[in-house]
């Protein structure tokens, strides 16, 4: 087998990911308040087998050919997270899944065996550096984890004739990161907006809607909270400065983290949080903040002074994304329950449980069937001006990542 030298992660990479893993996105989101109880420690224990392996730091070409045993083996292997597949009221079955069943004779085995994502490719790394089956068809994975895999040259370029519906109902607004072009790879299961929360109560009625705001506005002061993940908070501070978090430089991370340290020196910042801050959010502690949506969502339901705004200057967008990794037995199968839950009234039934940003363009009308209210709310489902302001955060190299976490870590006091 082809050898290669280690790319370990870098201290500065490390800790990111530890924080992510101990209060971020990576421990507390997907239906956050039902999943949060053990994914750290379970994280953590991945992030030791990472470290230690190393990261192949270039493709291997033709690593993901594989032989399909889709048309013999009626059956697929999913990974997913928890809390993001839908269930029946007496938690006994999985409707969208027993349906693909019937329909296709197709048996799922479904594992909700993803905690977060450096835990998770802890545990299939090795297979796929070695060239094996990792004994999955099909993950889900956020989106800079499948662009690492991507690289690597450990998914399995899709077949886009067994995508119809994918291909013709996925959301512009995902349909051309620059990890994937063309989503050549993979395919949204979920988008995760970034986006501002504030308690009207807590800011006397008065909305509060940019970023600007949350650092300049002296009624705002020690009432201000961004997020400790260096990507929604650098995207969004950059957003709100003129810049493109999709193509910016050194200078301009630069400008945006000294924008932040301002915030922090004059006090109006209180601090830089994970999922924690909603707590503080409904209790009016926090007026203001940069907030993940899925949390706002459940916030808005016990809370009905809790409130969103989309900066008109944009928002950062991420996403988790079906991979069939290399190696896999049944490609064609994976692709066919890829491209199941693109069918519009499935979407829609999906959506209408997990409650993120639902990437398929026209479900509108199927998911109001269901509930109008979440037909209607655009943190489920954005409508074209909201869309049209969703940002990603770029893809970044190995040095780039170090660095920037490092003078990130200095800002939040990581």
């Amino acid at each position: 087998m082809e050898q290669y030298e280690p790319e370990r992660l870098s201290a500065p990479q490390l800790a990111a990911m530890r924080r992510s893993l101990r209060d971020g996105r990576g421990a507390l989101t997907r239906r956050s308040l039902l999943r949060a109880s053990g994914t750290a420690a379970l994280a953590l224990g991945g992030l030791g087998a990472l470290s230690a392996c190393g990261i192949p730091p270039a493709k291997r070409e033709g690593a993901a050919a594989s032989d399909d045993h889709s048309a013999a083996e009626k059956q697929i292997n999913f990974s997913n997270w928890t809390e993001y597949m839908d269930v029946s009221e007496d938690e006994k079955s999985r409707p969208t899944l027993d349906a693909f069943t019937r329909r296709t004779g197709i048996k799922v085995k479904y594992t909700e065996d993803i905690n977060d994502n450096v835990e998770f490719f802890g545990k299939i790394k090795p297979q796929l550096a070695a060239g094996q089956d990792t004994g999955r068809d099909l993950v889900i994975v956020t989106d800079w984890l499948a662009a690492r895999i991507i690289r690597l040259g450990w998914a399995q370029k899709l077949d886009h004739a067994n995508l119809p519906h994918a291909f013709a109902n996925l959301s512009a607004q995902f349909r051309t990161p620059d990890w994937d072009p063309g989503r050549a790879y993979s395919y949204p299961w979920t988008g995760i907006p970034t986006v501002i929360a504030y308690n009207e109560k807590a800011t006397g009625g008065r909305k509060v809607d940019s970023v600007t705001q949350l650092l300049d506005d002296p009624r705002l002061k020690g009432k201000v909270s961004f997020l400790s993940e260096m990507r929604d908070s650098v995207g969004m501070t950059l957003l709100d400065m003129g810049k493109d978090p999709g193509s910016f430089t050194d200078a301009d991370f630069d400008a945006a983290v000294g924008r932040m340290q301002k915030g922090v020196d004059t006090k109006q910042i209180r601090r830089f949080t994970g999922n924690d801050y909603t707590a503080d959010l409904s209790k009016g502690d926090i007026a203001a903040c940069v907030a993940w949506a899925g949390d706002i969502i459940q916030l808005q339901a016990d809370n009905p002074a809790i409130k969103f705004s989309i900066p008109s200057a944009g928002y950062i967008t991420s996403s988790d994304n079906m991979l069939v990794p290399a190696k896999a037995r049944h490609k064609t199968n994976a692709e066919k329950l890829m491209d199941y839950y693109y069918e519009l009234p499935v979407a829609a039934q999906l959506a209408a449980y997990i409650n993120y940003v639902c990437p398929v363009d026209g479900v509108a009308g199927e998911l109001a069937k269901i509930d109008e209210s979440m037909a209607s709310n655009t943190l489920i489902l954005p409508d074209r001006a909201m869309a049209a302001k969703s940002r990603s955060f770029r893809s970044l190299s190995s040095e780039e990542e170090t660095a920037y976490e490092e003078k990130f870590a200095g800002l939040i006091g990581a």
